[in-house]
């Protein structure tokens, strides 16, 4: 037996990692690697372009059951608006997903012909386009890769190549090439690819890019072992040193669904201008429509117009399903912070809650940055930047204070720093802000329990707070106290009158048993 230690052969990883720093180290740090192939330890949004990798709730099942209406309301849960966007997107996968099940079936139907469901989806920035997409992904637990159409060139130049996003769902399959042929691929910023009718010459990143994205949309096999690839030639050569061959390593597009968006910014003008020339004539089809608004001339969108934009034929052919997203309204914006599951209201709730601090959002200061955010005409992203802009300061001083709870009121949003300065400098506003929290608190426990709204006007806060700090008792306890049987009064009212909402001034702390009764018996007066 040789005493001689057997020698580890190095894993693809190490060689990468031994011929990056040997060039480095010649040429120094500003050499960049790109393109190192599925599993080889390279950068994913480096190498494809691609962004905001997702990790799918679960994993694809081929015996795909969903109804259309099942993922519109999935959706409704986190995105507001958009019906129709969802709708289509719903339509569209169903009919895609029950294709691959019938495919995987009964594999004959394969050769039959069949139109993909490739979407184009129009509209705005921030209006929920990349998360409608990013949601059905995880739903259905396809792997999912989003890139920036711009990133991209034709192949043979410098730059990403399109091939590169199917790679990628390899990527983020973790290396399972049957799972990455169920993925979705997005490509935002599509709009940007179109190039004008007239351009002479090569277009490296429009018209050639629409070119190389057709074969993808359709159905071809990529090859995950680029000849121009370096990884890959380090992953071939280890292959061969280990199994004596090279496994040919492909994945097949036919069941890969592809989505494309942009803003579409000056397809208007093209759409207005063909119904323009349509309504000339005795014989017009179009009458009598007026000023339509962006939102429906969108909806309103034809080959023709795409074509015109800069699209080739083939290309837009390749995108059977069009929809556009509408525009967020301030009222819009108020529902996206206080109705969608993806509220950026719960964020901001963790990251102060992280440091002890309860934090809690009148519906008032919700307003106001829903309103602010409007002005910003950048959709659901001006919310995080409101947002962001009025709290980054209170994120920075409030750990350091003595603070359990934290109500952000319309002035916060409005003046931040001014409302910052009393708290920091004030410390009866800080302990007046603790009490009010106590107050409504009641409110909340009272209506929980008995289906009864209490408030108080300004005058019996102020006046609760001195009687609870007379007696040494914390303004939650001593309303509890002074509330105590009293909701069965209340509770007849509301029977009596249907009233169910209380306004109470400073004359219940006074006398509370009092002011109930003669409530109790203008309630039996109302009812005859």
């Amino acid at each position: 037996m040789s005493d001689k230690k057997e020698e580890k052969i190095p894993s693809p990883d190490e060689i990468k990692n031994d011929i990056e720093n040997l060039i480095k180290g010649k040429y120094g740090s500003g050499i960049k690697f790109m393109g190192f192939g599925p599993g080889l330890g390279g950068n994913p949004q480096e190498e494809a372009a691609v962004e905001e990798p997702v990790e799918p709730a679960k994993k694809f099942d081929p015996n795909f059951d969903l109804k259309p209406k099942d993922i519109k309301s999935y959706l409704d849960r986190y995105v507001i608006k958009q019906d129709e966007a969802k709708k289509a997107l719903a339509i569209a996968v169903c009919d895609h997903y029950n294709h691959v099940k019938e495919c995987m079936d009964h594999p004959e139907l394969r050769e039959e012909d069949y139109s993909k469901q490739n979407v184009l989806l129009m509209g705005p920035t921030g209006v929920g386009k990349t998360y409608l997409v990013k949601l059905i992904a995880q739903m259905l637990g396809v792997p999912f890769v989003k890139a920036d159409a711009t990133r991209f060139t034709e192949t043979g130049y410098v730059g990403a190549n399109v091939e590169d996003l199917v790679k990628d769902l390899v990527r983020q399959s973790g290396g399972d090439i049957e799972a990455a042929q169920f993925g979705i691929v997005y490509i935002d910023e599509a709009d940007k690819l179109a190039a004008p009718p007239n351009l002479g010459g090569r277009d490296v990143s429009g018209r050639g890019v629409q070119f190389g994205l057709l074969k993808l949309m359709e159905e071809t096999e990529v090859d995950l072992k680029s000849a121009h690839d370096i990884g890959s030639q380090i992953q071939s050569f280890m292959e061969f040193q280990q199994k004596g061959k090279v496994e040919d390593k492909v994945i097949n597009t036919r069941h890969i669904l592809f989505i494309v968006s942009g803003a579409f910014t000056g397809i208007l003008d093209i759409i207005k201008d063909r119904r323009d020339h349509r309504k000339i004539g005795i014989n017009s089809e179009v009458k009598g429509e007026g000023e339509l608004e962006a939102d429906q001339l969108l909806h309103s969108a034809a080959t023709e117009d795409f074509i015109k934009f800069g699209f080739e034929p083939e290309f837009i052919g390749r995108l059977p399903v069009r929809v556009s997203c509408e525009h967020l309204t301030n009222k819009d914006l108020f529902k996206v912070l206080t109705e969608s599951e993806g509220s950026i209201i719960k964020q901001y709730r963790r990251s102060f809650k992280s440091y002890g601090i309860t934090l809690r959002f009148e519906d008032e200061a919700l307003q106001e940055i829903a309103d602010q955010a409007a002005k910003e005409k950048t959709g659901a992203r001006a919310l995080m930047t409101v947002a962001e802009r009025a709290l980054r300061d209170y994120k920075f001083e409030l750990p350091s204070l003595d603070l359990k709870k934290f109500i952000v009121s319309k002035e916060v949003i409005a003046d931040p720093s001014k409302e910052l300065d009393r708290l920091l400098n004030d410390k009866d506003y800080l302990d007046k802000l603790t009490k009010y929290e106590q107050i409504r608190g009641f409110g909340i426990e009272f209506k929980s329990k008995h289906g009864i709204r209490i408030d108080f006007t300004e005058e019996a806060v102020e006046k609760l707070i001195a009687e609870s700090r007379a007696q040494g008792k914390e303004v939650g306890d001593f309303l509890r106290e002074c509330f105590t049987g009293y909701e069965h009064g209340l509770s007849l009212i509301k029977q009596n009158s249907g009233q169910s909402e209380f306004m109470f001034d400073e004359a219940l702390v006074d006398q509370p048993k009092k002011l109930i009764e003669e409530m109790i018996r203008d309630s039996y007066s109302q009812s005859k």
